[in-house]
């Protein structure tokens, strides 16, 4: 049997300025589950804000950097974006958390204007050149939605009619989705749930990313 190569992509740690710690677990025990070879990668850059989630508050006197803080998730086992290959994957995932709208783009002060940073752009479009599936979980589609736009993806961060319109105006069509189920885009060959993209319980965040892994896996396979 095909052993799956997966490639996860994160974006920090934490949920309010880098990779969703939840969403990043669930995503790896689903995979490592279903016996699939991963590799975690997140891009070697500054992250745009650093978030004290204990107080609440920004704090504007420190800096961290994307890749070393992914690296409290990966437990150490973790690579430079710049070295993932679309030829070396079967397929990706992005857990969300809000580094993916401050560090893997900038969705979060620009919207449908906002950049994606360039190592992150580059593997989303050599996956979709590929045919190869994307899995991308909470606000990561938004990621997805700039970078892949000119193919109308079709994807959900959940119900938020603003951010919604935010991805439609990139050229994605948004999908309204619940927490424990999924939105499928066969022809782009991607998968989206939107997970904590509500107020949710992790029992629900984990049915979405369960089934969603599950057809992230099917597709590659």
């Amino acid at each position: 049997m095909k052993v799956i190569r997966v490639g996860v992509v994160l974006s920090g740690c934490g949920h309010r300025d880098g990779a969703e710690i939840r969403e990043s677990v669930l995503t790896l025990l689903a995979l490592d589950r279903a016996g699939a070879e991963v590799t975690c990668f997140a891009p070697d850059v500054d992250q745009t804000l650093v978030f004290d989630h204990f107080h609440g508050e920004t704090v504007a006197t420190e800096r961290r950097n994307v890749l070393v803080e992914a690296a409290r998730i990966a437990r150490g086992q973790i690579r430079d974006l710049k070295e993932a290959r679309a030829k070396d994957l079967d397929a990706l995932a992005m857990p969300g958390g809000f580094g993916a709208a401050l560090n893997l783009s900038s969705f979060a002060t620009k919207g449908a204007k906002a950049d994606v940073q360039p190592e992150v752009a580059r593997i989303l479009r050599e996956m979709h050149a590929a045919k190869k599936p994307i899995l991308s979980i909470c606000i990561a589609p938004a990621v997805v939605a700039k970078a892949l736009g000119f193919a109308h993806p079709r994807l959900t961060i959940g119900d938020d009619e603003a951010t919604a319109k935010q991805l439609e105006a990139c050229g994605a069509v948004h999908e309204e989705c619940p927490v424990d189920k999924m939105v499928v885009d066969r022809e782009n060959r991607l998968v989206t749930t939107p997970a904590y993209m509500y107020g949710a319980r992790l029992k629900d965040v984990a049915t979405g990313i369960d089934l969603a892994v599950a057809e992230l896996l099917r597709l590659a396979s």
